[in-house]
Parts: C-alpha cells; structure tokens; sequence
C-alpha cells in the first residue's frame, strides 16, 4: 500500500490544509474588519439533483459522490468546450482533441463506448466513430446550457445499461432560466471574445409565459474559432471550427401537478479534422446533432402514490466528411473522397416514486423501466470505414426498484436492484445477454453537520457495435508501406461488470465563525473491480516492409514497421480502479475558498498493467472576493496535475501547472460584464497520454487566452 497511502495522505493532508488556512483566514478578516463583514449574506448554493436517486435532494445531503454545476459557476468559467463546464469537479476528466470539437469524458477512469452516460435534456448520446482519439464523442455548445449534474461511479445504475463509470446529466436554457418571478417574458443575451487568433460567440434567447398554463423558449447561438496557439506559441492546425446551435421548448401545465414539455435542440459544426503531416489524413468534417424529447411530470405534495416522470426521446448524430489532405490509399481514398457516419439513437424512461410511512419511518419506492436502441450506419466510398465503424444495431433495457429507508434524522438506507438485458446484431452476427446488478448504501448522521455512508453497487455494460463487430485494415504510414495491422471481430465479448466499493463523507456546517459563513465538503474514497473489462489487444506476427521495390528485396532485410499483425477487442478478466476525491468550499460572504483534489490509479489485475485511461492526479485551489456590494466578483484559480503510471509506448506531459483568473462587474441583476485569462502562464501540456505512433495526431492544449464578455436580461 506504500504509493496508495502515500497518496492518500497527501491529498487529505492538502486539502485539510486548504480549508484551515480558510478558517484562520477567516478569523482574522473578523478581527480586521469585523463591522464591514456584520450582516452579510452568504451566496453558498446548496443545489439540489435527481441524478442519483432520482428522488430531490442537496448535493451535500446525498448519500453518492454528486457534484453539480450551476448558471453562476457556468458565468465564472466563460466555457468554451463542455470540458470547461467541469474544470472544478474532481474525478471527471476529458479526452479532447484540439482539431475535433466532440468531447468524450472520463469519470474515475472509465470513458468510451457508453462507459458515461451522457444525457442532455432526458436524451441519451451514444455516437461514436473509430479513429486516433477516443471511443464515444457528443458535440454540445455549453452556451445552450443552464445546469450540468454528475454521479461518479455505478452507484446510479438506475439509469440503465452502460454507465459503470457513472451519469452526466446536462440541462439546457429554459423558460425558468430567462424570465424572473411574475415576468410574462424576457430576453437574454450573451457575446463573448476571446483572443489567442480570434474566438466569437453570440448567443440570443427569448422566452414568454402568456398564462401560467404553458409557456415557450427559444433560441440560438453562434461560435466561431480560428486555429489556436499552444503553450509554446506553435499553432494547431485544424483547431478552428464554426458551430451554429438553436434550441425551442414548450411547456404545458394541463392540470395541478402535471406538466408536459415538448423540447428540441440542433447543433451543426463544421470543422477540419487531422493533422496536416505528410502521412496523415484530413478531412473536411460537417456534422448534425438533433435530439427531440417528450416529458410528462406530475408531483403533487400531498399524493404519496404517484410522483411520475417519463419521457421519450430521439437523437440523431450525422457526420459527413470529405478528404481534403494526406497521401492517397486503399483505406482513407483519394482526395475527394467521402464517408459518413450516423447513429440513431431512440428510446423512453419511466419512473416512479411511492412514498408511506409506517411507525417512525419514512419509505419512498422509485421504481421504472427503460429502453434504447442505437441504429449505426457507416458509409464510406472506400469501404474501409464499414469495417473500422460497422454498421449494426443494439437494443438495451432494463427495469429498477430502489427503496429508500429513512429514520429520524440520523439514519437513511438505499437499497436497489437492477435488471438489464441487450441485443445486438451487424453484418450476420449477433450477440445478447442479461444480469440482475444489486445496489446497497447506508448513511448514518451522527450530528447535523457530519453524514458517513457507505455504498456498495453494481453496474452492467453491454459490448458496443464496434466493439463486437470492427474489422479491416489500418492503412499504413505512408502510401507504398503496407497495412500496419488488421482488426479482428469478436462476436464472443461478455459483457462488463462493475463493482463498486466507497464510503464517504458530507461536511455542511452553518455560522462557524460569524452568522452567515457556511462550509461544504464531500470526500469520496472508492475501489471499482470491474469483470471482463473490455480493452484492445494486439497480437500476431511482425509486419515488415522492404523499402526499395529492386531486384533482390527480399532478400535485402526487411525492415519492421509493427511489432504486431492483429488488434481485438477482448475481455480482461479483471481490471482495478481505485482512488479519492474531495470537493470542499468555505463561503464568508465577502470572499470564499474552494479546494477540490482527485488521485486514481488503475491497473489490469492479471497482466499488472497499468490502465490507459486512468486520469492523471490533479489538485485545484480557488479564490474569490466580492466588492462593491458583491457588484464586483475577483477570482483565481490553480491547477497542479500529475501523470504518476503511464503504459508504455505513450508519450505524455508528466506535469503541469494551470492558472485562470477572472473578473465579473454586474452593476445590476440583469446586466454581467466580465473578463478572464485562462492558462495565465501559458503552460504547454498534452492533456492526455498519445501513443507515440500517433504524435503527428497529437494535439496540446491551447496557450494563455484572454476572454471578455457581456450579458444582458430584460424581461416585463
């Protein structure tokens, strides 16, 4: 256990450290200036979620490492990427490349192929394309959003097949997010510039409540980037891109209690991807997200039978491309060739909530069922991309029950089971499976300010399309060198099992030092054994080449270009991930300090390998003050990261330091004019590990850029 507790020690003892210089800080400010700070009002937010029980509950009150972000946390960090969004949440990591807007997150080491459930408005996103980068993309402007919620670890298995890493859950602009209490409409407007070679967005939403019967959101934004600059002033090629988005709901209220909405939101970005080295492939990229939803709720505080959500969906990503650089090939074409790549993804999830009480405890029953059904479809002029991205088909369902047990105040228990099942078909095989994943927690208070709890739970994940079915040829270097390998399907792949341990802790104490102060603390150590976990093998003989096509060759020697002849998806028998979080903030009213640190580790446990995907170990650190009457927000952060157990052939930033500040002047409620500097010091960094065959693909991070922006709202 040496580096383990090592690690441990250190992440506590940091964090600890952290929120005690706060609170001696914060006495002395009370010392100092004691009749400056008397009746201020704390701006700490306990916000509430349904992502992992789906029952409401605050962050700090569940018993699941939950973190949420919200419209004021979205204002500070001005994002550009949905990676942006997260930058002070522990355990969620992101594989982004520079030259491809899609993002692919990674939540306590697990990513790709649905390991995340990502969720926007109720609607499953499952695309995904094969290639040098990762295994499952989603393309969302953070403009369009007003909230963003996060349950790492299997322990929401309530949300169906696929998510033993865990459940994003991302909630765009509604009606309640423009118009103020009693205002029949409103109008919010957003633009922003940013610098390192020219960054735009313009965004313009509108919302009216004729009746408190129904109501309509619209909306749309727009933004444009050129290539950028990285840490050493080098530019990127191919980072630029254009993305144009728009959104349209509507909201009915029929009768108390119930409410139904009609939701649609479009995305359409376009872009370069690849690099422009002499051997590799670039492609003119245009892709279409649509995604369309129907909800029905109905809650009402006095019916303890019925408290129902359910909602059916459709999702549609389209991605059109069109080789414009590299050498042609038998794999990627000549210029001017086309492929595309489609998925369909449609389903529905229903659910319910019973509640009764018998003696002195209180039940609530959550119980529904859900399903989807991907619908892959891969075109490609050259046929290689059928094979890499196969076309197939995937059915998933699965119903739940979860109970949750409540005494007093001082003792709660969930327990819940799982039923999960899929069918997968392509190109004349099939495959299909089932499991029952079990789910326990219990939390005990033994003070007001202090929850232990423990967790154990189950996840189930069924192998992906490409997974089960990719095959073909990888093209090779350069045009004359042959194919560097070949993948090989797999229609026997079990499906993956999680099995998760943690205990946590929630920390939420009012009036430390001065009426008003408030501190807020989750610290999460967890240990996920995940069964048959699927990763990519290689194997087969070498593949040699012979460099000059003259009499003789062979038997000149050949010269080796692949230490291996075959790739597979296969099962590991078992793979280990394991590690801690914390997630802490101290809010005095006039300043507040936050402090959030993650470290994992993740290995093969039969190889002894360590795992590729398995973030580095970060550490960040916060601090704001509010002037002027809280008209005037000042706020800097750091970011220390650490790559510690990297496989070998992959080439990666051991270290890095990260430092953004900003500045928000909001002379009125309805009006934010604000600034920030993110990578202050213009730290060069890959932000993840590349395989070293793939650095002429490799993208780093970009360099300082300087961000303006002003936000206005009006409303009658």
């Amino acid at each position: 256990m040496g580096r383990t507790g090592t690690t441990i020690r250190r992440v506590a003892g940091a964090s600890a450290v952290a929120l005690a210089a706060a609170a001696f800080g914060l006495a002395s400010a009370q010392a100092a200036s004691a009749q400056e700070l008397t009746g201020d009002e704390v701006l700490m937010l306990d916000p509430v979620t349904v992502l992992a029980t789906r029952t409401e509950e605050k962050v700090t009150d569940a018993l699941a490492a939950v973190s949420a972000v919200r419209q004021d946390d979205l204002d500070k960090i001005m994002p550009t990427r949905p990676a942006d969004v997260f930058k002070y949440v522990p355990g969620v990591s992101f594989s982004d490349r520079g030259d491809d807007p899609g993002s692919s997150i990674n939540i306590r080491g697990l990513q790709d192929f649905g390991r995340v459930a990502v969720i926007v408005d109720g609607a499953r996103q499952n695309f995904q394309r094969s290639g040098h980068g990762s295994n499952g993309q989603f393309y969302l402007d953070p403009e369009m959003l007003a909230e963003a919620d996060v349950v790492r670890g299997p322990v929401a298995n309530i949300y169906g097949s696929g998510a033993i890493g865990g459940v994003v859950s991302f909630r765009t602009k509604d009606t309640d997010d423009i118009l103020r209490a009693g205002e029949r409409w409103g109008v919010l407007a957003n633009s922003m510039f940013a610098s390192n070679n020219g960054r735009l967005l313009g965004s313009l939403f509108g919302a009216v409540r004729p009746s408190d019967t129904y109501d309509v959101t619209v909306g749309a934004s727009y933004r444009t980037q050129s290539n950028y600059d990285n840490g050493l002033g080098v530019e990127v090629d191919n980072s630029g891109n254009d993305i144009a988005s728009g959104l349209a709901k509507a909201t009915f209220r029929p009768a108390d209690g119930h409410e139904i909405k009609i939701s649609g939101l479009t995305n359409r970005t376009d872009y370069d991807v690849g690099q422009t080295a002499a051997s590799a492939s670039a492609f003119d990229t245009k892709l279409q997200n649509d995604t369309a939803s129907l909800r029905w709720r109905y809650s009402k505080p006095e019916d303890q039978l019925f408290d129902f959500d359910g909602s059916v969906y459709w999702t549609r990503t389209d991605m059109e491309q069109t080789k414009v650089g590299g050498s042609s090939g038998p794999i990627t074409g000549d210029l001017g060739a086309k492929r595309s790549f489609k998925i369909d993804t449609s389903g529905f999830d229903l659910h319910n909530t019973t509640r009764f009480e018998t003696v002195a405890l209180r039940h609530a029953l959550t119980y529904g069922v859900d399903y989807f059904k991907d619908e892959v479809e891969t075109d490609d002029s050259t046929g290689a991309s059928d094979m890499s991205t196969p076309s197939g088909e995937r059915s998933v369902y699965g119903g739940f029950l979860q109970w949750k047990l409540n005494y007093s105040s001082w003792f709660e228990l969930i327990s819940a089971a799982r039923y999960d099942g899929y069918e997968l078909e392509g190109g004349g095989t099939s495959s299909e499976g089932d499991r029952i994943s079990p789910k326990v927690t219990l939390g005990i208070t033994p003070a007001p300010w202090f929850t232990v709890y423990g967790t154990y739970a189950e996840g189930y994940r069924a192998p992906a399309v490409t997974e089960t079915l990719v095959a073909g040829a990888h093209p090779g270097y350069a045009a004359g060198i042959p194919s560097l390998f070949t993948f090989v399907p797999n229609p026997n792949l079990r499906p993956e099992v999680g099995k998760n341990k943690e205990i946590g802790i929630n920390i939420r104490q009012d009036d430390i030092w001065r009426k008003g102060d408030a501190l807020r603390a989750k610290v999460n150590v967890f240990r996920n054994d995940i069964d048959d976990y699927i990763d990519m093998y290689t194997y087969g003989d070498p593949v040699t080449w012979c460099p000059r096509a003259v009499p003789g060759c062979p038997p000149i020697p050949l010269v080796t270009i692949n230490d291996y002849s075959l790739v597979q998806y296969r099962n590991t028998p078992k793979a280990r991930i394991e590690g801690i979080e914390f997630e802490g903030r101290y809010d005095a009213g006039l300043w507040y300090l936050g402090v959030t640190a993650q470290w994992m580790e993740g290995r093969d446990v039969i190889e002894d390998e360590p795992l590729l995907s398995v973030p580095s170990d970060k550490f960040t650190t916060l601090f704001g003050l509010r002037l002027l009457d809280r008209k005037l927000t000042l706020q800097a952060s750091w970011t220390a990261a650490r790559y510690d157990d990297v496989p070998a052939g992959y080439t990666y930033t051991e270290s890095y330091n990260l430092v953004d500040v900003y500045v928000g002047y909001q002379p009125t409620p309805d009006v934010l004019v604000h600034a920030a500097v993110n990578n202050l010091l213009d730290d060069y960094y890959l932000p993840y590990p590349v395989g070293q065959t793939d650095m002429i693909l490799a993208t780093a991070a970009p360099g300082i850029t300087y961000k303006a922006g002003l936000k206005i709202r009006f409303g009658g």
